[in-house]
């Protein structure tokens, strides 16, 4: 189990602008802080990931990602509150001011509140949702383990959480909220 110190040192690293591997529902994510437009940038370069792609932001609840969304229709929270916490990623339109290092060239930023107990406490702790892309150079398989972080990104990253995943064979299912459309899993 993560104590409460290796949690808030991890979070320290986040706000300083590191990259930081930690597991999710699926596979280990790579995260930053989304505000931090150079953690972001470093975070792409070390993926080899186009940034017109795109990210996906963790959140420990929904609060934390009002900020970068337009207001949701009660029918929209009903679905989203239908699926969260939980192992599934929703297209949502972002707000005019959200930065394309996270939309990409979209509209919608990707949005998950992670069921992932560590995830989600590194989200508290940080006091902001995480950037969270997969554990990995781009076109690679993602990594499932602590080691194959290691084997993989080794000394690039900041810190390292080390834990089990959710378990979930693939990575989340991601949907459209506007269509319903899945765009990826499921």
């Amino acid at each position: 189990m993560m104590s409460a110190l290796q949690l808030r040192a991890a979070a320290r690293r986040v706000r300083a602008g590191g990259l930081i591997a930690y597991p999710t529902e699926a596979v280990y994510g790579l995260g930053c802080d989304p505000r931090n437009a150079r953690a972001v940038r470093r975070l792409l370069a070390l993926k080899r990931r186009s940034p017109r792609k795109g990210l996906i932001l963790i959140a420990a609840d929904f609060a934390q990602l009002t900020p970068y969304l337009q207001p949701l229709t009660p029918a929209d929270r009903t679905r989203l509150d239908a699926t969260w916490p939980g192992p599934y990623t929703w297209l949502i339109p972002a707000r005019p001011d959200v930065p394309r290092w996270l939309r990409g060239q979209y509209e919608t930023l990707a949005v998950r509140v992670t069921a992932h107990p560590l995830a989600a406490a590194l989200c508290r702790a940080c006091g902001h949702p995480l950037v969270s892309t997969s554990a990995n150079f781009s076109g690679r398989p993602p990594a499932r383990t602590a080691l194959a972080v290691r084997r993989q990104l080794g000394e690039r990253i900041d810190a390292l959480l080390a834990g089990p995943t959710g378990g979930a064979a693939q990575p989340t299912e991601i949907r459209d909220l506007r269509t319903g459309r899945r765009v990826r899993g499921g």
